[in-house]
C-alpha cells in the first residue's frame, strides 16, 4: 500500500497571488525567459478573479503542509476538428527543494481530470526542446509530442502593427 501524499491540491485564491507570481517569476528564470515577465499581480487577479465572473484561466496550488510547492495554470481551447472542448495547460512548475516527489505529476493528472469531467476531448501544452527531463516524464505518462507542428506567434508590436 502507498503511503498518502504529503501534499494537497487545491483551487488558487485570491491571497495565492503573490506566490504565483513569484512561481511564474521562478519559472521564467529556469526557462531562461525572465525577460518576458510582464504579469503583475493586479493583471494576474484580473485574469484568474475577474469581477466579470468570467475567468480567462484557472489555477491550482500544491501544498505540502502549509508551505506553496508548486502550481498549474491553465485554460479552455476548443477543437473544431474534434468538436470537443480541451484544456491548455500554459504553466506547469515545481519549486526545486520539492521535485521529485510527484507533485508534478499530481498537478498534471489534477488537471487531466478536470479536463476528462469537463467533456474535453484532449489537453495540450508546450515543453522546451531541450527540457529532457519534463520530455521524458510527459511521454511516461502517455502524452504524444506533436513535432510536426510548429507555434506561430503574434504578440506586442507585431501584434498591434498586424491588427
Amino acid at each position: 500500500m502507498n503511503p498518502a501524499p504529503l501534499f494537497a491540491i487545491r483551487p488558487a485564491v485570491k491571497l495565492d497571488l503573490p506566490t504565483i507570481l513569484l512561481f511564474i517569476q521562478e519559472l521564467a528564470a529556469y526557462e531562461k525567459l525572465s525577460h518576458e515577465v510582464e504579469v503583475t499581480e493586479e493583471r494576474l487577479c484580473a485574469a484568474l478573479f475577474p469581477d466579470s465572473g468570467n475567468a480567462a484561466a484557472e489555477c491550482i496550488v500544491a501544498c505540502e503542509g502549509a508551505e506553496p510547492a508548486g502550481f498549474a495554470l491553465f485554460f479552455p481551447t476548443y477543437s473544431t476538428f474534434a468538436g470537443k472542448p480541451g484544456l491548455y495547460l500554459e504553466d506547469l512548475y515545481v519549486r526545486p527543494a520539492f521535485r521529485g516527489r510527484g507533485i508534478g505529476t499530481a498537478l498534471l493528472n489534477h488537471v487531466a481530470s478536470l479536463a476528462n469531467t469537463r467533456g474535453c476531448g484532449r489537453m495540450e501544452w508546450a515543453v522546451l526542446d531541450w527540457n529532457q527531463p519534463a520530455i521524458d516524464v510527459y511521454e511516461r505518462l502517455g502524452a504524444r509530442r506533436l513535432t510536426d507542428w510548429t507555434t506561430c506567434r503574434l504578440e506586442g508590436k507585431s501584434l498591434t502593427r498586424f491588427a
